[in-house]
């Protein structure tokens, strides 16, 4: 990765250059915020309307007021500290996006609100808190948080259960001392035989919880792993909640070009995107070596950043998908220019960088990371490696955690 120092053209239209060193050397800073535009109506607007409620105002799991991320598959406003654990756990358990960053349409704010927000959530997953167990505040570690919400959300071990309703035979009091001198030995034999069944229900019960906590843990991995050479999707160490986040990089998956035929005459192509332990996918196309997908993942961006991978598969129903090559970029240059902007005080689209194509990396041409309407941004266009031919265009934008 270069930095592009070359000044361009004058005219408005184009891009105006400008060295990311003029950025570094900015002394004011300008908080991220104050350049995005939000909309106060429409989808925007019921959004903040749920935001005001007593129970959105604070993030479901640590209390941390003013949440802006929210977990739509579980109807919970978020912080950003809780956001990064609850991308760890997965799509399939959680999937977060930003009530700011992401765009929103009216069906999806409609499903959010009549899923209860906070309030409902809590009442489902915060049923029985064991005693000895804190729920995290606004200043816990990640390792506190990690450790609650996996209990919360993965493991569910806090769920309401119906215990009592799985058992025919009623909780049987326990006899006094005086009591149970006084009880003829036939009472006595059919306590016994009560508690035994009680005890039996309740083993029984206890055995069918235990089943069904392994069960859903079972099937969240089967729906996530794939054999031998493919990467492996949301299962992670228990100390990968425990990474602290500098940012976000969306990833706009745009479409793919002249893919590899692996059914005969064509493919059913998707995309899965990694960064560390972290892993999303697109939807499958099928029937197409030229998918458009046009859609956009995210993903956070650990203190340590590993590479962004991309691999491409051909789904298969009764078999295991087939690869169709893979990909890798270093994104560190793009994490660099967006922290200089965030601190800096131009607000003009700008040229920030430039990555140049050649033998030694995976792009098919020049890859230029531009500062437009106030965001950071890099287009790329990819050659699929290990792969007989294919091409992969994506584009990048890094938000840094302070937006």
């Amino acid at each position: 990765m270069e930095t592009s120092s070359q000044q361009e053209n004058s005219n408005p239209n184009n891009v105006t250059g400008s060295c990311l060193l003029d950025l570094l050397r900015a002394d004011n800073s300008t908080s991220w915020s104050c350049r995005s535009r939000t909309s106060s109506t429409g989808p925007q607007g019921k959004l903040e309307g749920l935001l005001s409620q007593s129970g959105n105002r604070v993030c479901a799991d640590c209390g941390s007021p003013d949440p802006k991320w929210v977990s739509t598959s579980l109807g919970v406003f978020i912080c950003i500290k809780c956001s990064g654990i609850h991308r760890s756990l997965g799509v399939h358990i959680s999937k977060v996006v930003s009530v700011k960053l992401d765009e929103w349409t009216d069906e999806q704010v409609d499903c959010l609100a009549d899923m209860g927000g906070n309030t409902a959530a809590n009442l489902k997953y915060e049923a029985f808190i064991p005693e000895h167990l804190e729920k995290p505040k606004p200043d816990s570690s990640i390792e506190e948080r990690s450790d609650f919400i996996r209990r919360k959300y993965e493991l569910q071990q806090f769920l309401y259960s119906d215990s009592e309703m799985s058992c025919p035979y009623p909780p049987y009091p326990r006899m006094s001392s005086s009591s149970s001198h006084c009880s003829s030995s036939s009472s006595s034999a059919n306590e016994r035989k009560l508690n035994e069944k009680q005890q039996n229900c309740i083993g029984i019960h206890g055995l069918g919880q235990a089943f069904r906590n392994s069960w859903r843990r079972k099937e969240s991995e089967q729906k996530s792993t794939k054999k031998n050479n493919t990467t492996v999707l949301i299962i992670f160490s228990s100390c990968s909640g425990m990474i602290e986040f500098i940012g976000l990089i969306k990833v706009n998956v745009v479409r793919g070009t002249n893919l590899a035929v692996r059914d005969v005459m064509t493919s059913d192509p998707y995309v899965i995107i990694s960064l560390g332990n972290q892993s999303v996918k697109t939807r499958v196309i099928k029937n197409n070596l030229n998918p458009v997908w046009n859609e956009r993942l995210m993903l956070s961006i650990p203190e340590h950043i590993p590479p962004l991978k991309l691999l491409v598969y051909d789904k298969d129903t009764f078999s295991t998908d087939d690869f169709m090559g893979e990909a890798e970029i270093d994104i560190q240059a793009l994490v660099s220019a967006a922290k200089a902007y965030e601190n800096s005080t131009i607000n003009e689209s700008t040229q920030l960088g430039k990555w140049i194509a050649s033998k030694d990396n995976t792009l098919q041409k020049d890859s230029v990371i531009t500062l437009l309407d106030g965001k950071v941004k890099q287009e790329i266009i990819l050659r699929l490696q290990n792969v007989e031919r294919g091409i992969l265009e994506i584009e990048l934008e890094c938000v840094p955690l302070s937006q």
